[in-house]
């Protein structure tokens, strides 16, 4: 795959991610929220396929959020039988099962934390840690500073997070008004 195309996949997956879930959760349109979690589950299945150290961060934040219970809505049951479809269609790397525990365990502290109100009465620093998901930013970035992840695929996935964070942004200040 064209390296180019990986920032842009990555910002897509992110950003369909976060308007698929706040569609559902606040607006609680399940066909829209479901549709847009189709395109989240085929980009996001297409970087799975064609990068193996986008298998790690797809299938850590797939199986950390299953995990920590986070798959709670039909939309996220669809994003996962199409990305699964589309991974396996497209056939999955093979990995390091450590690597992705390492992975998974980091995307699971994340789920936990984020929305913990005793966490979030702690400091305002955990709450801002685990507003922002930042375990898994910081793991990635240890395994690419270390050499087991690439230090492109440490930026590419902060082009998913900066878009997941302009989803929240656009839907907080527009799209939360729609008659959706």
């Amino acid at each position: 795959m064209e390296f180019l195309l990986y920032p842009i996949l990555y910002g897509l997956s992110g950003f369909f991610m976060k308007i698929s879930d706040d569609i559902y959760d606040e607006k609680h349109n399940k066909i829209l929220a479901s549709l847009i979690g189709v395109l989240c589950g085929v980009v996001s299945g297409i970087i799975t396929s064609s990068s193996v150290d986008g298998a790690y961060i797809f299938l850590g934040i797939l199986i950390g959020n299953f995990i920590a219970l986070k798959v709670d809505g039909i939309h996220h049951v669809v994003t996962l039988i199409v990305f699964l479809a589309v991974s396996l269609y497209l056939s999955i790397p093979t990995l390091n099962l450590l690597l992705l525990a390492v992975i998974i365990i980091s995307a699971l502290i994340d789920e936990i934390g984020n929305d913990n109100e005793k966490i979030y009465a702690k400091s305002k620093f955990l709450m801002y840690f685990f507003d922002y998901r930042f375990t898994m930013k910081v793991v990635i970035l240890i395994l690419a500073l270390f050499g087991y992840l690439s230090l492109w695929t440490f930026l590419f996935f902060l082009c998913f997070e900066i878009a997941y964070e302009i989803g929240r942004v656009l839907f907080e200040r527009y799209l939360i008004n729609w008659d959706l």
